[in-house]
């Protein structure tokens, strides 16, 4: 037992890690629910942001499971590569969505997703790709541009993670903007789940991932899966359509 937490202080990078533990305080601290007016309100917000947090960490571990290392339809070697395997924002995302959208019935919890969250998450993982340029991991394809990084055995890479980063932080601008506005409410990590989503199927083109099945990597195929989870919680927060107003009727002709 000593020597596996031995192991794990050893084998943290502070270039990676620290980056990464930033961008979710960002996401998980930042005061995101000073606008609840019921005191129940803000504390079920509260138990869903911890189980939430709990379904993304293990989403991140599965979807990294599944795309480097082709579990299930590849066996694990050991249960050191659950461990010692990074984690994905991907399968963060899927998780911590799936897990919100399941505890709120149960909670009974009335409210929206709170935008307020979903404007402050694109930035947070705008951080955490720093920890991933700076590591060295989410390596690109090999790419012979002028904005080629060299990688630790010399190769010239895209910079698959500073591409994710520009992203993100474009996104955040956009959704500053929404909050801002006052629309989309309710709806903005749902437009986060697709958007980042057709973006991650794309960018996956030009990382260096092994391909799952029909030619895609596992993570293409879990990026596929959150455009239909977006849009359903897109469409399940669409505001009432307004009621129609009756016609107004036409008196009867008299016979002459």
């Amino acid at each position: 037992m000593l020597d596996a937490v031995s192991e794990l202080v050893d084998g943290f990078q502070p270039a990676y890690g620290v980056p990464v533990l930033l961008g979710l305080a960002l996401a998980f601290l930042f005061p995101s629910s000073k606008a609840f007016v019921r005191p129940e309100d803000k504390r079920a917000y509260r138990v869903i942001q911890v189980f939430t947090l709990v379904g993304a960490i293990v989403g991140a571990k599965l979807a990294v499971l599944f795309g480097d290392l082709g579990w299930p339809m590849t066996p694990l070697e050991s249960a050191r590569q659950i461990v010692f395997s990074g984690r994905s924002i991907t399968g963060g995302l899927i998780g911590g969505f799936l897990t919100a959208e399941a505890l709120k019935p149960l909670l009974r919890y009335p409210l929206p997703p709170n935008d307020r969250f979903a404007t402050v998450l694109p930035f947070s993982v705008a951080i955490g790709r720093v920890g991933c340029v700076l590591a060295g991991c989410c390596r690109g394809t090999p790419f012979d541009g002028a904005w080629a990084v060299v990688d630790a055995d010399g190769v010239a890479r895209h910079p698959a993670p500073v591409y994710e980063m520009l992203f993100s932080l474009a996104v955040g601008v956009v959704f500053v903007v929404l909050l801002r506005k006052g629309l989309l409410r309710g709806r903005l990590f749902a437009v986060y789940l697709m958007t980042y989503g057709a973006f991650r199927f794309l960018v996956e083109i030009v990382r260096d991932t092994p391909d799952v099945a029909w030619g895609l990597s596992g993570y293409q195929l879990l990026a596929l899966s959150m455009l239909p989870l977006g849009l359903f919680g897109l469409l399940r927060r669409l505001p009432p359509l307004p009621e129609a107003e009756p016609l107004p009727t036409t008196p009867a002709l008299e016979a002459p």
